[in-house]
């Protein structure tokens, strides 16, 4: 498999409308590939869905396809939103994948990302699948005026695009393909008008494998909720927006079983980082887990995560085994018949056996590296978690982003603090003086992503073209 750089020759058929049953002819073989829907919520917290604990918000639809699926406890976003998605996108960790070079977009905290990059929509597109982004994009730039073009969701692997460049932070303009079709959409529309259109298109594609990206606004403020869920939960506007996620997630579910594609569907719900913890009463909970969204505790980027595959997807299975955004790319392209790309390192291992057997030896001790932005902060191997010394006063944490948490979270860190997370998901406990042995190994799992992967000004020897440090 080739994939090329030149994405602009394709423009014309990119920005087309999306194709209807029977307009192309479908190979047996083709149709025999699985579907793949991924469904991203924005800064939706541990602790807001009630199968991973919420207290009073309602989610029967989600909780059921928990109850049919894999819930995953130990899965893992990003600190924050951009990077997250590049990490989804691309099965790599983002400080070390290309970006655009601009002085007016802040590249390593929401990385405008490089056309040379290969997304997960790219290699599907190449095995037969017709594809579509809905909701947020957010890897043309931070910006709902000043983003790249050429880098939008048309341009990158996607036949159909439907949503708006970045965050709702503001105001949300709408897109269909490259045409601004409302230039402010009300915030309580969001997430049915996105849920409507990705309805739409497996309507009319449903007879050939499909892959749709499916990335929400909600539950990142400004929070809107339709007149059907506002003022009916028990927590608020907050709440109301979970509890219509819930029911718009249950309406794409319903849709695939009328068409008779639910076995063939996987479909995975999933968080880009913990809850934002700033906005107080319209921000979600991280609980049990320490702290929230912009850090590298727990609660800021171990997310609720469930994938389900009726006959596929091991059902009723709750997996602690460390997974994360980086995974989809090389387990979905195993699982379509694609190629994983060779002339770079792809970060994210296939998980395919732990979904079809509800386990996979090989995966249980692998590391996780925790960055904050381009910063190297923490790595997870199997129960343990070894959060390496900084400072609050060293630039690393800068004054913005440490508001964004409680003063608690915000702390020196003077010498390599080891956590049992089996024991303490609160990170509450220091245990590196009992096992320096430990601390050694992991420190040494640390110095060897430094060299890789890179870590502020230290730029890793898999950076890929276009590495921009910290300014």
């Amino acid at each position: 498999m080739k994939f090329s750089n030149t994405k602009g020759a394709l423009k014309a058929a990119c920005l087309s409308a999306c194709v209807l049953p029977g307009l192309l002819s479908v190979s047996l073989a083709a149709r025999e590939k699985p579907n793949v829907i991924i469904i991203l919520c924005d800064d939706l917290g541990y602790q807001d869905i009630a199968s991973f604990g919420a207290p009073v918000i309602r989610t029967p639809r989600i909780d059921q396809m928990a109850a049919e699926g894999m819930k995953f406890t130990s899965f893992y976003g990003q600190t924050i939103c951009g990077p997250a998605r590049a990490a989804l996108m691309t099965g790599c960790y983002p400080i070390k994948i290309a970006k655009v070079k601009n002085p007016n977009i802040e590249l390593d905290v929401h990385p405008a990302i490089a056309s040379d990059e290969v997304l997960i929509p790219e290699i599907l597109k190449d095995q037969g699948y017709a594809t579509a982004a809905f909701g947020k994009w957010d890897l043309a730039g931070h910006s709902q005026k000043k983003y790249f073009p050429e880098l939008m969701p048309n341009l990158q692997g996607f036949d159909y695009f439907f949503g708006t460049p970045t965050s709702n932070d503001s105001h949300v303009p709408i897109l269909r393909n490259d045409k601004l079709i409302q230039k402010r959409a009300a915030m309580s529309s969001l997430t049915k008008s996105y849920t409507d259109d990705a309805i739409d298109f497996i309507n009319k594609n449903y007879k050939q494998p499909f892959f749709v990206y499916l990335a929400h606004s909600m539950p990142h403020t400004k929070l809107g909720a339709s007149k059907g869920f506002k003022g009916k939960s028990a927590q608020g506007l907050y709440g109301d927006v979970i509890e219509e996620l819930d029911h718009h997630t249950g309406r794409l579910l319903d849709r695939l079983k009328e068409l008779g594609i639910d076995d063939d569907t996987y479909v995975v719900f999933t968080s880009d980082n913990g809850p934002w913890w700033v906005k107080k009463e319209h921000s979600g909970s991280a609980l049990p887990l320490r702290s929230a969204k912009t850090t590298t505790w727990e609660g800021g980027l171990r997310v609720p995560t469930i994938i389900r595959a009726p006959g596929r997807v091991k059902a009723g299975v709750v997996s602690d085994i460390v997974a994360s955004h980086m995974d989809l790319l090389p387990t979905f392209t195993t699982i379509s018949g694609g190629e994983i790309p060779t002339d770079r390192v792809i970060d994210g291992r296939d998980i395919s056996k732990l979904l079809h057997e509800g386990e996979d030896e090989s995966l249980s001790d692998r590391p996780l590296f925790y960055y904050q932005h381009t910063h190297l902060q923490a790595v997870r191997k199997g129960r343990w978690k070894l959060v390496m010394p900084r400072s609050v006063d060293d630039g690393v944490v800068p004054a913005s982003w440490a508001r964004m948490v409680k003063k608690s979270d915000v702390i020196n860190i003077d010498t390599p603090m080891l956590i049992d997370l089996d024991a303490d998901i609160a990170e509450t406990t220091d245990l590196a003086s009992e096992y320096p042995e430990l601390v050694e190994t992991l420190v040494k799992e640390i110095e060897w992503a430094q060299k890789r992967i890179g870590d502020r000004e230290q730029v890793g020897s898999e950076a890929r073209k276009g590495y921009v440090r910290d300014m």
